[in-house]
Formats: C-alpha cells, structure tokens, sequence
C-alpha cells in the first residue's frame, strides 16, 4: 500500500485521489473548504459513489507521502508551498498535474530536496461541481517522462480500467506542447464565450480556432517541440467528436467565479512568441480579453 497526498482536490485531483483510495492506498487530500467525504459521479446522470479520504486543512497534520499529487491551478502553486513541504521527502515523487508548460520547474525550492518532481500532462473529463463533489465524464491519460514513476503511478491509479490510463513519453516537450495547442484554444474560447465545447465545431469560430491553433504551433517549434500543421488538423477533428456537454477547466472556473488561469495558457505561448520572435497577434488579443474578465 502507497501513501498519496493529493494537494487540490477538485476536478482532476479528485478522479485521481478516488482511483488510488478504491485500490487500497492511503490517499489524503490536502482542502482550503472542507468536505467530509469525496463523492464521484460517473458521468452528468450516472450513479454516484462515495470514496473514503483523509481530509486535510492544516499541513501539520500531513506526513511525507511517497507519492504527492499537486492539481491545483498553476496560479495556486505558491500558495500550496506549505502543503508541499510537509507532504515531501526523500523519495517522495511528486506528480505536477498542471497546465501549461514547465510544470516541474514551478515546484522548485517548495519540495524536499530528495524528492523528485515530474510534469504531468493531463487530459480528464471531469467537473467539481461542489467541495468534494466531481463528475467524472469517462476518459482520461496522464503523460509522464519515461521513468520507474510512469509504472509505480500505473499500479497506484489501477492501470487505466475506469478511464484514467498512465503513459510514459520520450518526449515530454513535444507533449506539453501538444496539449497546450488544444488548452490555448479550448479553454479561452469556451470561457470568453460561457459555452461549452461543442462551439469549438462550429463554423462560425473555424477561422479563430485554426489561426490560434497554427501560432501555438509555430511557438512550440521553436520552442523544440515537434509538432506541425497536423497537430491543427487533428484538433479541428477532435473538436467535431467530443462528447456532449463537456467543457474546460477554464470555463468551470469561470462559471464558478474563480480566477482563470489564463496567464500559464495564453500567456505562455504570448511570452514564449516574444522571446522566440514570433509573433501571435490573435493569442495576443484573446489574452488582452481575458485579463479583462474579473471572477
């Protein structure tokens, strides 16, 4: 039995804190609004289980786990550095399940020395849609830099059996990268519109979903990674397939007047463009219009 500490329990946190705790783990969860038992949805009309978890509100009462989830929004990393110190050390692997990229680099100084931190790159369907409250939409893969954490993180979610599958990448760049092509379009688009993602099918948004998509591209290539117009085509593609009534992080937040997290989204690819020279006029404006949107 590992020990798990999940820091920021709400959509994707939550799915990953059930999966280990119904495998047996000893799995806590680290809240800023307590709840008394963590209760998963399968899907907006499934059934609705109730899984057992230590919950937590004082990082006093944490130990050094060996495994140590940090999902909260990547704006909240400094807030969690009490949480992430207490639940550290040597050994502990600490899995950053963030947006954005460099997720790894934002943890350093705020874990055990002999820790070991390793980005994630995160796509769950899932919704919190009260304190403790998820709904988890039936799919999901954590992407993680080849390494002994990609099995040990395997055997702690359950291998994938209910929608959460864990994979190693030799290329981890390329695949942060990746998924923020899609977050640079999704989650703006669906939150500046309060839409969910069935308009980003829609003809009459074509023409800004392909251009913000090619900017993320052309950054990301020069920012190594190896992607190409292929990956705008594939987005195009997915977007016309994805369930009914799913949305994006950033519009839950938006909807539930919480702080977006645009900064590490559109801001990365805008500063990377800047010190890359490349420009990204269209990422440019969407960003100006969500700083203009107050929770």
């Amino acid at each position: 039995m590992a020990s798990v500490v999940v820091i920021g329990p709400g959509a994707i946190g939550g799915v990953l804190a059930a999966l280990a705790a119904e495998r047996g783990h000893e799995v806590a969860v680290a809240v800023r609004t307590p709840f008394d038992v963590l209760r998963i949805r399968a899907g907006v009309d499934g059934p609705e289980r109730e899984v057992g978890v230590t919950v937590h509100t004082d990082p006093a009462f944490l130990a050094p786990a060996d495994w140590v989830v940090l999902a909260t929004k990547a704006q909240d990393t400094a807030a969690a550095a009490g949480w992430l110190d207490a639940a550290t050390g040597p050994g502990s692997v600490v899995v950053v399940a963030q947006n954005g990229v460099d997720q790894e680099r934002r943890v350093e100084g705020l874990v055990h020395p002999e820790a070991v931190a390793v980005p994630a790159v995160v796509v769950v369907g899932a919704e919190a849609v009260g304190p403790g409250r998820i709904v988890h939409h039936g799919y999901g893969r954590l992407t993680l830099p080849e390494g002994p954490w990609v099995a040990g993180l395997a055997d702690v979610l359950g291998g994938g059996d209910d929608g959460v599958r864990v994979v190693g990448s030799a290329d981890i760049r390329t695949d942060v990268w990746r998924k923020l092509i899609s977050n640079a379009v999704a989650n703006p688009l669906t939150a500046l519109t309060s839409r969910r993602n069935d308009v980003l099918g829609e003809d009459a948004v074509a023409d800004l979903v392909t251009g913000l998509a090619q900017e993320v591209v052309a950054v990301a290539r020069a920012e190594g990674a190896d992607v190409s117009e292929d990956d705008v085509s594939d987005l195009r593609r997915h977007y016309a397939t994805m369930p009914p009534g799913t949305g994006t992080s950033m519009l839950y937040d938006r909807l539930a007047g919480r702080p977006l997290e645009h900064e590490y989204l559109t801001g990365a690819v805008v500063t990377a463009g800047e010190r890359h020279g490349v420009p990204t006029p269209l990422n440019r404006a969407v960003l100006a219009l969500l700083r203009g949107i107050r929770p």
